[in-house]
């Protein structure tokens, strides 16, 4: 494990030395605000550092209830739950949902919590191929009579994976018509899109059309938990029993940052502004992403040790990405993973860009791991760098 020294924000000291940070999910820069800490040391100071139980039968405080009323308001839900974790929220949901007998449809690039929240379930689960809205309908269609419970289809708003947005309006309706209940992970939308940064469907007008939404806390929030929001009788059917309730302070923490997306047009503003910037200077170092057009994005890798070389490589040019291993259920390959945060400048983006370019070209240099592309290359691969680069 490396040590970070200090607040985590968009250049941090890591192991004694100084580095630009692409791989943090503080999106808003929220973490480590003057008003967000405040929060969280008040909260300590007048609740305690822990609430000393699970949440029934006696863990829950004032602090969970109003940090529940405001997350309600702001998901447009009846109601909310919150979590010790995101994902706790994921599998509390989940299992709630998909019960024996219930068929579970999950999009095959889900993150690795709403992966495990799938198998820890009861039902019946299948892997639909990335963002087909179709495969879903006809899955939906033959899974129809056969059990006692409505099908859960499952998906991310916006992947970690890719930064790509799900087809949620085409979800929606493949949940209306084949009477499915719907569960959106807003964890990397929440705050990052839509209006006053209220996530993925708010941004498409889905506002109440999932049956379930649920977000980490540790985010754009920048604080640490989880949150469950739908209409009041789905949460009841949802155990927390054995999970210690949130601490105060990170409960306080996010309360305090719900309430700084009253700026949240702006903060939303700048931080796909500064993804576009990086999105460009990557390709003009010849480093195109793979389809994001969000605040996350990836270059493809031939192979995890491809891509940690790469990382190794940015590292040495003072620059933190993230290497992630090839899907284990599509075969979908390796990635570099990059975020960006909103409190970002645009003049450490450009050079972080150029800093990885030098990085992949140093990087797939070694052992001969450069290669042209030419037909049935793959186009996003990105120890193409050089070939791009010459053209």
């Amino acid at each position: 494990m490396r040590l970070v020294s200090g607040p985590p924000g968009p250049r941090v000291v890591l192991d004694g030395r100084p580095v630009t940070v692409l791989s943090s999910a503080n999106y808003l820069g929220l973490a480590d605000h003057p008003r967000v800490r405040e929060a969280a040391a008040d909260a300590a100071l007048r609740w305690g550092a822990s609430a000393g139980a699970a949440r029934q039968p006696y863990g829950t405080l004032l602090i969970h209830s109003r940090l529940e009323e405001r997350l309600a308001g702001f998901l447009r839900t009846e109601a909310a739950l919150v979590t010790g974790s995101g994902y706790l929220a994921a599998v509390a949901a989940i299992r709630a949902l998909g019960g024996a007998g219930a068929t579970i449809l999950v999009d095959e690039l889900a993150c690795p919590a709403l992966a495990d929240a799938c198998r820890l379930a009861e039902g019946e689960t299948v892997a639909y191929h990335h963002c087909d809205a179709e495969q879903v309908a006809w899955e939906l269609h033959g899974a129809a009579g056969r059990g006692p419970l409505p099908a859960v289809i499952v998906t991310e708003a916006v992947f970690a994976r890719d930064g790509d947005v799900a087809p949620l309006p085409e979800l929606c309706e493949a949940a209306r018509g084949g009477g499915a209940r719907l569960v959106v992970d807003e964890s990397h939308a929440l705050g990052c899109l839509g209006p006053d940064g209220r996530g993925a469907l708010a941004e498409a007008g889905l506002d109440g059309e999932a049956d379930v939404v649920i977000s980490s806390l540790g985010t754009a929030l920048g604080s640490y938990g989880g949150a469950i929001g739908g209409d009041a009788a789905v949460l009841a059917e949802i155990s927390l029993a054995g999970s210690s309730a949130p601490s105060p302070p990170a409960s306080a923490a996010a309360l305090a940052s719900l309430a700084l997306l009253g700026d949240a047009d702006r903060r939303v503003a700048k931080l796909q502004s500064n993804a576009g910037i990086l999105r460009d200077a990557l390709a003009d170092q010849g480093l195109p992403v793979t389809g994001s057009a969000t605040q996350v994005m990836a270059l493809a890798a031939a192979d995890l040790a491809t891509a940690e070389r790469m990382s190794h490589a940015a590292l040495g040019e003072g620059v933190v990405v993230e290497a992630i291993a090839p899907s284990e259920v599509s075969g979908d390959g390796a990635r570099v993973r990059m975020a960006v945060m909103a409190s970002h400048a645009p003049g450490e983006l450009g050079g972080a860009a150029e800093a990885l370019g030098r990085a992949a070209r140093r990087a797939g240099r070694q052992d001969g791991l450069v290669r042209p592309s030419g037909a049935g290359a793959r186009a996003t691969s990105v120890f193409d760098v050089e070939a791009r680069l010459a053209a």
